[in-house]
């Protein structure tokens, strides 16, 4: 049964920009009140300029836990939250022995630890009240790894595994879990950076309409674009040397280490420097 996504209230974490702007975007036209969690807050109080008070913007690491709490504080009274979005994440990229500790940590913290801190701040309420859904976005990569980007590729793997646990731990609470696992997605964090051979980047707008699909009708996971889901999961099952084929056919294996760098310089220096998306 499909559910209305009209009057309930949502956390979007990374909302100013890329997927999550797209994904407040779209929740705010389907009804919803939306609280942006973001580092940038310049950025996100344009979300807030665009949508009036269907939409609040407050600051968020999400790496610090004290952090979520005076968020909550802040945009409270929009609450009590019906759907957290963990969607925050960064993508440095290039050779893990070129990688400094400062970025692998960063790396770690934002895109693992960032999942985890939203869901032990909203889990206790959901759980309370007998719903809510939780929806946290990982990528491809997350269940198919790719070379020269060793750490980005271990975060979202975590991030799939904890997903995972979480829907068994939280199921019989009324409470929904799903992972999203994009591809390449048309945004700045992915600046330069090719598809794979035979599949074509998809936009921010096509990941938040999966987002948006997931709260109405729940699934556990769920790839952007869909049908590489059916390609990829008999894949994994294969024996070793046919998903070796597979990848080299696809060029998969050449999406991180081909990147422009040049196209990527910008986002690279905020988010190594900052840890935002």
């Amino acid at each position: 049964m499909s559910r209305s996504i009209a009057g309930l209230s949502v956390i979007v974490t990374g909302g100013a920009r890329g997927i999550g702007r797209a994904t407040v975007d779209r929740f705010v036209r389907a009804g919803a009140r939306v609280a942006i969690g973001d580092l940038d807050l310049a950025v996100a109080q344009q979300a807030v300029d665009a949508h009036g008070d269907k939409v609040v913007a407050a600051r968020l690491d999400v790496t610090d836990a004290a952090s979520w709490a005076s968020f909550l504080d802040e945009v409270a009274h929009l609450g009590p939250f019906d759907v957290l979005i963990n969607n925050a994440g960064i993508m440095p990229i290039g050779s893990i022995l070129k990688e400094t500790d400062e970025t692998t940590k960063l790396i770690m913290d934002v895109n693992v630890h960032g999942v985890i801190n939203g869901t032990k701040a909203l889990a206790p309420g959901m759980v309370e009240r007998g719903r809510g859904h939780i929806v946290n976005v990982a990528s491809a990569v997350g269940r198919v790894a790719v070379p020269y980007g060793a750490t980005y590729s271990a975060s979202k793997f975590a991030v799939v595994g904890f997903s995972e646990a979480l829907r068994q731990e939280l199921e019989p609470e009324g409470i929904d879990v799903t992972v999203v696992l994009p591809t390449v997605v048309q945004t700045e964090l992915a600046a330069g950076v090719p598809a794979a051979r035979g599949i074509k980047p998809v936009t921010a707008e096509q990941v938040a309409e999966v987002i948006e699909s997931a709260v109405r009708e729940p699934k556990a996971e769920l790839w952007v674009p869909r049908w590489t889901q059916g390609l990829t999961k008999p894949t994994l099952a294969m024996p070793r040397v046919v998903q070796t084929v597979m990848t080299r056919l696809t060029a998969a294996d050449h999406v991180f280490k081909d990147a422009d760098s040049a196209a990527r310089a910008g986002y690279e220096d905020r988010a190594r420097r900052t840890g935002a998306e």
